[in-house]
């Protein structure tokens, strides 16, 4: 059965397929039944150029609990990118940020 669940994000970076970088446009999230994993329902995520054929997609499908682990350290990295960024530009870190170990 189809969940239904997606969730589409404007996406700037870039990607890679086979041997060839491309820009992204957009970054579309979902949950549903696993296509190339060898899994039940999974977490997928499409880095995608809206402008560029089909195959201008970078595609990952993970389980909830490696989607859970996953969070959590973007979670961790972006907070330690905000203490950087707002220590290399001297205005001090953000009130209630602490590094993370």
């Amino acid at each position: 059965m189809c969940t239904s669940i997606v969730e589409i994000a404007r996406a700037e970076g870039m990607a890679k397929r086979g041997d060839q970088w491309f820009a992204l446009s957009h970054a579309v999230v979902a949950y549903d039944h696993a296509r190339h994993a060898p899994l039940g329902d999974v977490i997928t995520l499409d880095f995608i150029n809206a402008e560029l054929e089909p195959a201008a997609r970078a595609g990952v499908e993970l389980t909830l609990e490696t989607a859970r682990e996953l969070r959590d350290a973007l979670d961790r990295a972006i907070a330690a990118a905000e203490f950087e960024e707002a220590e290399v530009r001297g205005k001090g870190a953000a009130a209630g940020r602490v590094r993370a170990a």
